[in-house]
C-alpha cells in the first residue's frame, strides 16, 4: 500500500520547512550599540557632519545628533 501525500499536506510541510529556515537566518544579525562620541565638541546640530565625522574618526558604522539634557550631542553606532 503507497502512502500518497496530498497537496494540502505538502503544502503545510513547506510553510513549516520555510519557517524554520527563516529562523536560522535571523539569529544572524549583529546588534548595534549607541556611545557619545569622544572626538565631538559643543553642541550637535547637523546629523551629516556627526555621521561623518562618527565613520571617519571613531571607526563606526553611523552616528546621529540626539537631545541630550538641554542641548544635542553626538552619538556615534558600532556594532557590537
Amino acid at each position: 500500500m503507497a502512502m500518497t501525500v496530498t497537496p494540502n499536506k505538502f503544502s503545510v510541510l513547506f510553510l513549516v520547512l520555510l519557517l524554520i529556515l527563516a529562523s536560522e537566518f535571523r539569529t544572524g544579525d549583529a546588534k548595534v550599540c549607541q556611545k557619545k562620541s569622544q572626538t565631538w565638541s559643543g553642541e550637535c546640530g547637523n546629523t551629516n557632519h556627526c555621521k561623518t565625522q562618527c565613520q571617519k574618526y571613531e571607526d563606526a558604522r553611523f552616528g546621529a545628533c540626539h537631545s541630550q539634557g538641554f542641548g544635542h550631542a553626538c552619538f556615534c553606532y558600532f556594532t557590537c
